[in-house]
């Protein structure tokens, strides 16, 4: 994996599989609440927290790659 040999280089965030796997979950996540029909407006808010979640996955790769 990149970033080995570094000392200190946290390994978790720079696996593409394991980034790959969380972000799959939440978007399933995502389309399992798609069927359901939310009038409330709650239904906005949770995918909007989903979708951040998602993000926030990507963004820590991202991150993660760059200071190695």
């Amino acid at each position: 994996m990149p970033g080995q040999h570094f000392a200190g280089a946290n390994q978790e965030f720079a696996d593409p599989e394991r980034i790959r796997a969380d972000v799959d979950a939440l978007l399933a996540e995502l389309a399992a609440g798609a069927r359901d029909s939310v009038s409330d407006g709650t239904d906005i808010v949770r995918r909007a927290r989903i979708l951040e979640q998602a993000h926030d996955v990507l963004v820590q790769g991202l991150a993660t790659v760059d200071k190695i």
